[in-house]
C-alpha cells in the first residue's frame, strides 16, 4: 500500500526539517501544507529540504489545522495512495511511529488509527497536568458524542486513514480548526468506520500552542452537543430503528413526564404550603426511574455497537 503523510505548517519552522528527516523510506510522499504561515515555513523547506518525496502547497489565507489537512487531504487523493497518515510539524509525535500507526490499516483490522498518549504511565507522567485533565475530560465527552467507547485521547493530532473512509467523508463539512480531530471522529461514526487505539509516546518541549483555551471553552460544548444529536438521530432514527431507539424515545418520554409533572407539584408546594401526597410523589418518581434505566439500556446498546467490520475491505472504486 503507497502511504503519503500530511503535515499541516504554521509556525512550525525550527521543527520541520527535523519532523521531515525522521520519516521512514516508506512513506511514499509527503505534503508540506503552509497555512499561511508567518514564519513562511513552506518556503523554508523548499529551500532547505533535498527530499524527492515532499511536496510544499500553499493556502493562500489561514485556514487552521483542519483547513490545512483536508488541503493535504485533497491534493494526495489525486495521488496512488492507500493510506494517509496527518503529521504535526511541531515534533510532538515522532516521525517512526508511522510504521506503527499504519499496521492496522495494512492488516485490514481498521479503518482509521489514532495515537493514543494515555497508555504508557510514562508518558503519561511526562504530559503536562493541564493537558492530563483537559484529554480525559475530552476524551469522555467524545465517548458520548461519537460513540467510540474504545478510544482514547481523541485530540491527538497522530491519525491514519485508509482512501476508502477518506473518500466516503464530506470533507467540506469538516471543521477547518482544532475541533478538527473530534469532528474527524464524528463524521467516521456515521459512515461507521472501524476506529482503533495506538500506545505512543509524545514529546514536549518549548513547542508553542495556537489553541485558545477561552473560545474552546465557549464554541466546543455547542458544537459537541450538535453532533451528538445529529449521530443519534443518524443511527438510531433515520438509518435504522432498533431496540436502542425505542429505549431512547421511551426513557425521554418517561424522564420528561415525570420531571414535569414532579416539578408542578412542588412548586405548588411551596406556593400554597400544601404538601404533595404519596401518590403524587410516587407518579413523579416511578416515570424518572424508568426513564433513566431504559437510558442506561440505551447506552449500553450503544457500548456493544462499536463498528467492526472494516470499510477498508470493501471496494468503493
Amino acid at each position: 500500500m503507497n502511504t503519503a503523510v500530511i503535515i499541516p505548517c504554521y509556525k512550525v519552522k525550527k521543527h520541520i526539517l527535523a519532523v521531515i528527516k525522521g520519516i521512514g523510506e516508506k512513506v511514499d510522499l509527503i505534503v508540506v501544507v503552509d497555512d499561511s504561515c508567518p514564519e513562511k515555513s513552506g518556503k523554508f523547506v523548499e529551500q532547505n529540504c533535498t527530499d524527492s518525496r515532499v511536496k510544499v502547497i500553499y493556502n493562500s489565507e489561514n485556514l487552521g489545522v483542519g483547513g490545512a489537512v483536508k488541503n493535504g487531504y485533497k491534493y494526495a487523493l489525486k495521488k496512488d495512495i492507500d493510506i494517509f497518515v496527518k503529521l504535526d510539524g511541531d515534533g510532538q509525535m515522532s516521525p517512526q511511529l508511522i510504521n506503527k500507526i499504519i499496521k492496522p490499516i495494512i492488516t485490514g483490522e481498521a479503518d482509521y488509527v489514532k495515537g493514543n498518549r494515555f497508555f504508557n504511565i510514562e508518558s503519561i507522567q511526562k504530559m503536562p497536568a493541564l493537558r492530563i485533565f483537559g484529554n480525559s475530560l475530552l476524551s469522555l465527552i467524545n465517548k458520548f458524542v461519537n460513540g467510540y467507547w474504545n478510544i482514547m485521547d481523541p485530540t491527538n493530532g497522530f491519525v491514519a486513514i485508509h482512501k476508502n473512509s477518506l473518500k466516503l467523508i464530506p470533507l467540506e463539512k469538516i471543521e477547518n480548526r482544532f475541533f478538527f480531530e473530534s469532528d474527524m471522529l464524528f463524521r467516521l461514526s456515521i459512515i461507521k468506520a472501524v476506529v482503533v487505539d495506538v500506545p505512543m509516546m509524545a514529546h514536549y518541549a518549548n513547542e508553542e500552542s495556537n489553541l485558545s483555551i477561552s473560545h474552546s471553552a465557549i464554541s466546543f460544548p455547542f458544537k459537541y452537543l450538535n453532533r451528538f444529536f445529529k449521530r443519534i438521530f443518524y443511527n438510531y432514527f433515520l438509518r435504522e430503528f432498533n431496540i436502542a431507539s425505542l429505549e431512547l424515545l421511551f426513557g425521554n418520554m418517561f424522564m420528561i413526564f415525570g420531571i414535569l409533572f414532579g416539578g408542578y407539584f412542588w412548586m405548588n408546594s411551596i406556593n400554597t404550603g400544601v404538601v404533595a401526597t404519596t401518590g403524587q410523589v410516587m407518579i413523579a418518581s416511578l416515570p424518572i426511574l424508568i426513564g433513566f434505566i431504559l437510558l442506561l439500556l440505551a447506552l449500553h446498546v450503544d457500548l456493544i455497537s462499536i463498528p467492526n467490520k472494516p470499510l477498508s475491505k470493501q471496494d468503493f472504486e
